[in-house]
């Protein structure tokens, strides 16, 4: 959430920097709105002022012996006027709550400009794409022999949906603990189990609702869950409503999860294979560091997930977002891109983001500044590191052989009890 402070002294600035993501913000509508609330802001501060002083005229004329009567009336007359006011009041700053709540976050400065994925600019590439010797396969057709069953899934669950068995199973734990030891051995990250079921206020804490609702599987009961579409949610939600000691961050949480997505936007989409499936595992790294911190932080995370495709000996491009591919919560982006060779072409296994304090305002988490003594918002990252099911696409079609065959990345091994080759049977 934007702070409100400065939608009130600078909306018309707060449009301006909104236009670089392509997002039209009516200033008319929340100005008015903002206009009415501080209309009925002051008659309700007038009723409730001229309430008190009545109040106390009622106990001066009671401690004089006097009849109060037609004081009392009055009493009675602003409590019924105030409560009214009151209710209105109420109803007028949830439209606002709700026109802020649909607010993306503000751009920072080194954001490029553009409005689609076109734009998104490149900073580096590492490794050099395999040169086959014969036509490689994609991942679908060289899981179908070693576990990967679509057609099991399908009459389970129905598409975007995948059963693994055997040594894929093994191969795609592998990377997730992998994953994790890396990250909390080599990179200081605190591990987390986390639930998978969150209320819908952890979900508006992090910028998910209500704006991508439709993205979202909600689980009927009283009260109501929603499935997590990412760790992300849970893990940030873990310095709710917190006023955290200066000595105590940065804090660096990890934790593997599955994710549940119902791809509402992505209609049509890789409907082929693991590259976008409403139910895909993940591990996800959060860091909740000082605001001075916040960029140094983002290269540090984004380096992180790097380590993961570097150890695996995957080609892959690191992207600046561009403005209008940045998502809503972020006010800075990078995309990690792996090679995949099916498609001859980088596709998207991690984003890391710097959200800055939008959600650490709409989920009140704050640190105590020792420079003011003062409760301040803290500022929360986010990023893959990384994607399971991806890197498992990304293993599979990079470390194929001519026979079917797949080798395993020299990191995998141990956790595949020494297994080097992986082969149908």
């Amino acid at each position: 959430m934007l702070d409100p402070k400065l939608l009130r002294s600078d909306l018309t600035g707060v449009a301006t920097a909104l236009e670089r993501r392509g997002f039209v913000l009516d200033v008319a509508a929340f100005a008015a709105w903002e206009e009415q609330r501080k209309a009925v802001q002051i008659e309700s501060d007038r009723l409730r002022a001229e309430r008190n002083a009545n109040a106390k005229a009622v106990g001066h004329s009671k401690a004089k012996g006097q009849d109060a009567g037609a004081l009392l009336v009055v009493g009675e007359s602003l409590a019924e006027q105030l409560q009214g006011v009151e209710k209105r009041l109420e109803a007028i700053q949830a439209e606002v709550s709700n026109l802020q709540l649909g607010l993306p976050n503000v751009l920072h400065s080194s954001v490029p400009e553009g409005r689609d994925e076109a734009a998104n600019v490149e900073v580096r590439r590492c490794g050099v794409p395999r040169q086959f010797e014969f036509l490689p396969k994609d991942h679908v057709a060289l899981g179908e022999r070693l576990g990967m069953d679509f057609e099991a899934a399908g009459r389970i669950s129905g598409a975007r949906f995948a059963v693994l068995t055997g040594n894929m199973a093994r191969l795609h734990r592998a990377l997730a603990q992998f994953m994790l030891n890396l990250h909390v051995a080599d990179h200081g990250y605190r591990e987390a189990y986390v639930p998978y079921l969150v209320h819908g206020t952890a979900l508006q804490g992090t910028g998910q609702l209500p704006k991508f609702e439709s993205d979202l599987f909600a689980v009927r009961g009283d009260p109501g869950f929603y499935l997590i579409p990412t760790a992300e949610v849970p893990l940030t939600n873990l310095v709710r409503d917190q006023i955290l000691a200066p000595e105590g961050l940065p804090l660096k949480f990890v934790a593997h999860s599955p994710c549940f997505r119902s791809e509402a936007g992505a209609a049509g989409k890789d409907t082929r294979g693991m590259i976008r499936q409403h139910q895909f595992d993940k591990v996800e790294l959060v860091h909740i560091v000082r605001p001075e911190d916040s960029y140094l932080a983002l290269e540090e995370l984004t380096g992180h997930a790097e380590k993961v495709l570097r150890d695996l000996e995957l080609p892959y491009r690191v992207l600046a977002l561009c403005a209008g591919d940045t998502g809503f919560s972020a006010a800075k982006t990078y995309d990690l891109e792996v090679w995949l060779p099916s498609q001859q072409r980088y596709r998207e296994i991690s984003s890391c983001s710097n959200c800055e304090s939008f959600q650490a305002r709409r989920l009140q988490a704050r640190w105590r500044n020792p420079a003011t003594g003062k409760p301040e918002l803290v500022h929360t990252l986010n990023g893959s590191g990384v994607a399971v099911g991806r890197a498992l696409v990304a293993v599979l079609e990079n470390y194929q052989q001519e026979d079917g065959s797949v080798a395993i990345p020299s990191v995998l091994s141990p956790y595949m009890g020494g297994l080097t080759r992986m082969a149908s049977t």
